[in-house]
């Protein structure tokens, strides 16, 4: 006489295995499961207002920890040599911005034409005078690599725009923050 337990197994296919609910030894739930690891337990916000001030609050940090240390594009000991080239000297790039706005200014067409002749001017000795501290920074930035890094995969055309966008960027605003200051030796 076949028992109904025999049956069932007869029934299923050949590799099956029996789950731990059909054998009666179920898993015990544990305390933290579902968390990621290395999460700080806190309780849900109360309300919306709670809510919104931990989204600030963490946006603030981001932000910070940003400011300080920078995104993956700023990784990196030939980067960080790059910023500190930057950031160690005076750039032509830093006056540009304020200098481009003097050209908007001077160069309208209510000006007189004396006026305009001068905004021009200093537009195209801004201009060139950003094209020769770009290169005078990469030429810079090419030697201290190569003597310090020789064997480098680091490709030098990015680094070179990398330096170049910070130069004309203002001190204050650069991110990750200056670690050096200006007149410091490289």
């Amino acid at each position: 006489m076949v028992t109904t337990d025999e049956a069932t197994e007869a029934a299923r296919p050949r590799g099956y295995t029996p789950s731990k609910k059909e054998l009666g030894k179920e898993t015990p739930k544990r305390p933290g499961a579902g968390r990621r690891p290395g999460a700080v337990e806190t309780r849900p916000p109360a309300n919306k207002q709670e809510a919104r001030e931990r989204r600030r609050a963490a946006r603030a940090e981001a932000a910070a920890e940003f400011r300080r240390e920078g995104g993956p594009r700023d990784r990196g000991p030939e980067k960080l040599l790059a910023r500190n080239v930057v950031d160690s000297r005076r750039t032509v790039g830093t006056w540009f911005f304020g200098g481009a706005l003097i050209v908007v200014l001077g160069s309208s067409a209510v000006m007189p034409p004396a006026v305009q002749l001068i905004s021009n001017l200093l537009w195209g000795a801004l201009a060139l005078g950003v094209v020769i501290d770009s290169i005078l920074i990469s030429r810079k930035i090419k030697n201290l690599v190569q003597q310090r890094f020789p064997k480098t995969e680091a490709r030098m055309g990015s680094l070179y725009l990398y330096a170049i966008m910070r130069a004309i960027t203002f001190r204050r605003m650069r991110a990750p923050a200056p670690q050096v200051k200006i007149g410091d030796k490289i």
